[in-house]
């Protein structure tokens, strides 16, 4: 089953495909969730579940450069922190990308309809974790909180190496209960984080060789287009607003990949 008519030429294909990158990457710059638009892309022009969320990985990572480019002046007097958590970062991208390979695309696709639900949800518990957290936010950490958090970045990440769709909502929540810091701050640091967990995923993907190239080098275009306009945008877009569209997105998908 895909989504493209078959009169349609390969041009136009790659086309629709730089595009959903765009929307992708600018709506991961604005509210997150962009991955429930590109892999569902994928699939529709043929590629089968797996080598579709191989490539989706790939193709977004110009998108997490640009993103921790931006964010330089938040990272500011982080460094301990990314020194804690980034080590954990790379071994469970690493560890996620594995179990993906071991499972292969027939478990994978099996999966597929449940995980984009499981984006979606977590998409949908995004602002109603911001207020938790926000309410929370004068508590003091202590030590065994921070030891906490290796683990639980660790299993962010092995989310995020097999599946990564909601990855940076799951981050960004687990950073933010953790410690007592603005969230433009923490935002910039799940962008290093999330960096970090497609980088360490990478390698096993081009062991493998299941990275659709063409289709990737045009989304990787697009993901730094989009994310470009995103923000340059960020004032302009309500993240309430394209987040429900995300979500109703995601809901529909999910539905089709259960019928199918």
């Amino acid at each position: 089953m895909t989504f493209f008519l078959p009169e349609w030429n390969e041009l136009s294909s790659y086309g629709l495909l730089g595009l959903s990158a765009i929307i992708a990457s600018f709506v991961n710059t604005l509210a997150g969730g962009g991955s429930l638009i590109s892999f569902p892309a994928l699939t529709g022009f043929g590629l089968s579940a797996l080598v579709a969320n191989v490539t989706n990985s790939v193709a977004l990572m110009p998108g997490y450069l640009a993103a921790v480019q931006g964010s330089r002046r938040d990272l500011k007097g982080q460094r301990a922190r990314m020194v804690l958590l980034i080590p954990p970062a790379l071994i469970g991208g690493f560890v996620g990308s594995q179990i993906l390979l071991v499972l292969g695309n027939k478990t994978f696709l099996s999966l597929v309809p449940w995980l984009l639900l499981l984006g979606t949800f977590l998409l949908a518990l995004q602002e109603p974790l911001h207020a938790i957290i926000l309410r929370n936010q004068q508590q003091r950490r202590s030590s065994a909180s921070l030891r906490w958090s290796v683990v639980a970045i660790f299993l962010a990440a092995l989310y995020g190496g097999f599946f990564g769709a909601g990855m940076g909502v799951i981050v960004l929540a687990v950073l933010s209960l953790l410690f007592d810091d603005d969230l433009i701050r923490l935002n910039g640091l799940k962008q290093v984080i999330s960096l970090a967990v497609n980088l360490a995923a990478l390698p096993s993907f081009l062991v493998a060789g299941l990275v659709q190239w063409p289709a990737a080098l045009v989304m990787a275009i697009g993901a730094v287009l989009g994310g470009a306009i995103g923000g340059h945008c960020s004032g302009m877009v309500k993240p309430r607003q394209l987040r429900f569209m995300v979500i109703v997105i995601g809901l529909l998908l999910s539905i089709v990949f259960f019928l199918r």
